[in-house]
């Protein structure tokens, strides 16, 4: 949605394309900037810090929650890294052929394995942290520390209402039904193109 068209006109251009429909534009706004504000403070790290350090964002992420938490069931590692279990599997397949993460089987339920860093994960969050957190400050530079925990504490509101809420409203979206099952994007072989 960015691109090189400004903020205000591509909020004219959704005005312009939906018309009479009953939006709110206060919480279409919200939601756009929030996707916006994430994406471009994602490319930012990805971009710099996280670079020098041949990390993704949600690879980081992972280390960061081991590194914090401590040795982690990988399914507690998943849900507060926000991402699923196949995603956790392959970051940490990743992490831990550059010898950052360490897996080993949960001690007594067998089905269930445990994620701690390495020292040389303990040696490389130990130094990145510092750079991760300079850049924190520097994108939050625009607000002053009131706004900036203004801010925090409406982002978690946001997060505490899909948390609460969010299972029962995809419900009702539903009618009840199951969701179909999540696609890949992938087509499958053979389909042909559009």
């Amino acid at each position: 949605m960015s691109g090189d068209r400004s903020l205000g006109e591509v909020e004219r251009a959704v005005r312009a394309r939906v018309g009479d429909l009953p939006v709110r534009p206060e919480q279409m706004a919200a939601v756009a900037g929030i996707y916006r504000a994430a994406a471009a403070v994602r490319q930012h790290f990805e971009n710099s810090v996280l670079r020098g350090a041949d990390l993704t964002w949600t690879g980081f992420v992972v280390l960061w929650v081991v590194w914090i938490g401590g040795e982690r069931e990988t399914r507690k590692v998943a849900e507060e890294a926000g991402i699923s279990k196949g995603t956790l599997t392959g970051v940490a397949r990743t992490l831990h052929n550059r010898g950052l993460l360490e897996r080993r089987a949960h001690p007594t339920d067998r089905r269930l394995a445990l994620l701690s860093l390495t020292p040389e994960g303990e040696r490389l969050m130990a130094r990145l942290f510092p750079e991760f957190h300079d850049e924190e400050v520097f994108v939050t530079g625009g607000l002053n520390d009131d706004e900036a925990l203004d801010l925090a504490e409406l982002l978690r509101r946001i997060v505490a209402q899909v948390e609460r809420r969010g299972a029962e409203r995809r419900l009702e979206l539903l009618d009840g039904r199951d969701p179909p099952p999540r696609r890949s994007g992938r087509r499958p072989k053979g389909a042909g193109a559009l």
